[in-house]
């Protein structure tokens, strides 16, 4: 390596002479900064001067003036002019008092600032939003102005507005001459906050009320689903689950399906199942949120003895078009979110059967299932069904329009609608015959929802709702030449006004209105002979509610605490109902919590024959009349206990609740009592227990729940005796990992057998009649199955994104028996006959996002 040197004596002569200049200036700068320097006194010693030199006294604090140096001011200033240099030169205040006193302080910072509060992505102006500065607050006015004098740059502004998330900004953001505009995001209000997140999986979360709630738009993956079907995904919580896997017979606490009251944007449904209950009717693309309560129920909710399920649409505009296409291998579907202008957006989803097209292998095991015991497999006599077709579909609407940041209205659509139609043949005296039979069932519902914020203390909300239910079923009897016509109707109207009011920063008070009108009918008609029963009911409920919503000083205490009254026109009867729920954080990882409530509803679902309704949908809504069918009264209290550090969730709950006023009929008895019709109630005892660890990708769980259900009815033989959904051990485990853009997960779920009641030997039948023994007190197998799924979410182009997932239902195939009942053979004997649930059933979905 070869390197050169240049030493200072080989530069040439220019070069020399320009570093001797410009060694010259920088001693001619450095001195004269020294002079500077030098001239430069003490503060103290310059006031002195000054007070000599003019007939004025300074007072300060010595450690203000300590370590500053100023040059002296020049003689030809007047005193007011020297003033001002000092304040320059010093960056303090020096203020006159008392004619010939000048007091030196330190210079408060002084900026007034000014900004516009505006709605994110819609621009509309936020008034009354608070504005919090560290020594005063301003509120906006109309056109989201404010304007606020702050005495710290550094200063942090807190704004704040009731239903948008809390925005913080610095003082030096703001512009020197301009005022300047915040976006602050609209956030869903709710009356209760999250204590606990990843419950289960990812999107599931706790809140301080007791209540679960699903967020579908951060969700993880369960087993055995790959879409976020709603009613499927809240089975995997404890003490909620299914005794035959369908979403129309979900049972919570040991309470049958019509005890769960299930709001779809607050408009109440009487129906939830497609393909008669094996899959959701809410679509799982439109639904944003959903809030499952046990116990401890808000004042504002009635009906639902054994809980409530809750689902909402997106509340937020849409500032952008939206649109995803998907199918899997039961149903194809197209969602739309459509902004119109900056105020409002429409949101569209229609889902459709593909069985239509072609039959996928899981579309043929969902028929199976909901075939078995039917009039479609077990027909008549010599009489063959053919010609089997079953669609269904779905569609909404959601129409939200923001007139300004105070008002808020949505508009919702619902239609539902399950068709099967199937012929029926036969040779009858030696012609052949052939007539169709059908089962449709369907459901047409709307709502209007009007928000309204009138100041920074209170809000109201306005909510008009409109359901109207149909069961219909023609079953065409071939060797009777007979046609058996049978409907269930329900149509409901419903309007609540409720207002929310801030009291106090950790004080809330929501109080409301409730006119619910309910009319429900039922036909029986028979062409051959002529026979036509038809019955149609009618109530009307006025409530008042009213709950206080109380969040301690130290942030750790959360109380709601209220009481509903409601009276029914039509019944003469008047009820009190209280409710509260208390939460309480305790040395930093643990909490209590203590829910109780009173509970009444006018609505219940009854069997009155296994072949109703071609045995497809055998359950028809009817409405309490106080005598045969009673209104249904329940109380619940519980209290559990949860441990959350580090990301693992031990939580323990203990419940005892009570329900009186059911029927024999409702209650699905298909063995002993199945044509009695008798009154009583339920009590059960139970315990829940979930673990939950999440590791980095990994979250895994674990679940128990026991429970103890027994019947009281007075006028049958056995008076008590196990309840029919009486599940005493059931358990689930399961596990999901998140690696980039897949999703996997598996689980297993497995629990006692249900109630039974048997047959006696052959020895002590009776010819034509069958016999049992006691009631339910033999149990059918136990319950067992795993599940496998899995996701991926890729990127197909900019802008577009896909979404590809498979599931595998039962994947060991286990044949689990979910019901029983008995028929007389060929020769008058006993025969039992087995419902068995889904076996092996693998899905696949396909999605396409843009």
């Amino acid at each position: 390596m070869i390197t050169t040197r240049t030493s200072l004596l080989s530069l040439n002569k220019k070069n020399v002479i320009r570093l001797i200049c410009l060694f010259t200036f920088y001693l001619i700068g450095f001195k004269s900064i020294s002079q500077e320097i030098d001239q430069k006194k003490p503060l103290s010693e310059v006031l002195i001067l000054l007070e000599n030199r003019f007939d004025y006294q300074f007072t300060y604090a010595d450690n203000l003036v300590r370590n500053l140096k100023i040059k002296i001011p020049d003689e030809a200033l007047s005193f007011e002019e020297v003033l001002t240099f000092l304040e320059k030169e010093t960056n303090l205040s020096f203020e006159l008092i008392n004619n010939n006193f000048i007091v030196i302080r330190e210079k408060k910072f002084l900026k007034a600032i000014c900004g516009y509060i505006k709605e994110y992505g819609s621009e509309f102006s936020l008034s009354y939003a608070t504005v919090q500065g560290s020594d005063n607050s301003v509120v906006t006015n109309d056109q989201g102005y404010f304007q606020l004098e702050v005495t710290n740059p550094d200063e942090e502004l807190v704004i704040k507005y009731l239903g948008y998330k809390e925005q913080r900004i610095k003082v030096n953001e703001f512009p020197e001459e301009e005022c300047l505009t915040i976006y602050i995001r609209q956030v869903t209000q709710s009356l209760n906050e999250i204590v606990i997140k990843n419950y289960i999986t990812k999107g599931i979360s706790r809140t301080s009320d007791g209540g679960i709630q699903v967020d579908y738009s951060d969700f993880g993956i369960l087993p055995g689903l790959i879409e976020s079907d709603v009613l499927q995904t809240i089975q995997a919580l404890p003490g909620i689950q299914s005794i035959d896997e369908t979403v129309s017979n979900i049972n919570i606490r040991g309470g049958t399906h019509d005890q769960n009251l299930i709001l779809w944007d607050g408009i109440r449904m009487y129906q939830s199942g497609h393909f008669f209950g094996l899959i959701s009717v809410f679509n799982p693309n439109n639904t944003k949120r959903a809030t499952i309560i046990k116990n401890g129920t808000s004042t504002q909710y009635t009906d639902g003895v054994s809980g409530t399920i809750m689902m909402n649409t997106k509340s937020e505009i849409n500032d952008s078009l939206s649109i995803s296409v998907g199918t899997n291998l039961i149903n194809s579907d197209v969602f739309a979110d459509i902004p119109i202008g900056k105020k409002s957006s429409l949101q569209i989803t229609a889902r459709k059967a593909i069985s239509e097209l072609f039959e996928t292998p899981t579309y043929s095991e969902y028929f199976d299932r909901i075939k078995q015991n039917t009039e479609i497999e077990n027909n008549q006599e010599n009489a063959v069904s053919s010609d089997l077709r079953f669609d269904f579909y779905d569609t909404n609407l959601r129409w939200n329009y923001h007139i300004s940041s105070n008002d808020k209205i949505r508009l919702n659509f619902l239609l539902l609608s399950n068709d099967l139609v199937f012929q029926e043949n036969a040779v009858v005296s030696g012609n052949f015959t052939s007539r169709q039979s059908s089962v449709n069932q369907s459901s047409i519902a709307g709502g209007l929802f009007y928000d309204r914020k009138w100041n920074e203390k209170f809000s109201s909300v306005l909510q008009v709702y409109n359901t109207d239910y149909m069961l219909r079923a023609e079953n065409a009897n071939l060797v009777e030449n007979q046609r058996f016509l049978q409907e269930n109707r329900v149509s409901e109207t419903g309007v609540k006004l409720s207002g929310l009011y801030k009291m106090k920063s950790n004080l809330q008070l929501l109080s409301g209105y409730q006119l619910i009108e309910t009319g429900i009918g039922n036909l029986n008609d028979i062409d051959n002979p002529r026979f036509v029963d038809e019955k149609i009911r009618v109530t009307r409920t006025h409530s008042l509610f009213t709950e206080a919503i109380l969040k301690s000083a130290d942030n750790k205490t959360n109380l709601n605490l209220g009481v509903r009254y409601t009276y029914n026109d039509k019944l003469g009867r008047h009820f009190i109902e209280p409710r509260i729920s208390i939460n309480r954080r305790f040395k930093k990882y643990f909490a209590v919590e203590l829910l109780g409530e009173f509970k009444h509803q006018n609505t219940s679902q009854i069997i009155n024959f296994q072949n109703d309704f071609l045995g497809v949908e055998k359950r028809r809504w009817v409405l309490s009349n106080d005598q045969d069918i009673p209104i249904i009264q329940g109380k619940q209290l519980s209290g559990g206990v949860t441990y959350n550090r580090n990301d693992l969730l031990v939580s323990l709950d203990m419940y005892y609740k009570n329900v009186d006023g059911i029927t024999a009929r409702s209650q699905g008895f298909q063995t002993k009592y199945e044509f009695e019709n008798g009154i009583g109630k339920y009590d059960v005892m139970g315990i829940e227990v979930l673990v939950s660890k999440k590791l980095k990708n990994f979250n895994g769980w674990f679940s128990y729940s026991f429970g103890d259900n027994e019947y009281t009815f007075d006028d049958f033989e056995d008076v008590n005796f196990p309840n029919n959904i009486n599940i005493i051990h059931s358990v689930t485990a399961g596990g999901s990992y998140t690696f980039n853009q897949f999703k996997l997960s598996a689980g297993v779920n497995w629990h006692s057998g249900l109630p039974t009641s048997s047959a006696l030997p052959v020895e002590v039948q009776e010819r034509r009649n069958i016999v049992y023994g006691e009631a339910n007190s033999s149990n059918l197998e136990p319950y067992f199955r795993a599940d496998l799924s899995a996701v991926y979410d890729f990127r197909i182009s900019k802008g577009i994104k896909g979404n590809a997932g498979v599931s595998l239902w039962n994947v060991t195939n286990n044949r689990n028996v979910i019901g029983d009942y008995y028929a007389l053979d060929s020769q008058n004997l006993p025969d039992q006959n087995l419902r068995t649930a889904l076996g092996f059933t693998p899905n696949a979905v396909l999605r396409v996002s843009f």
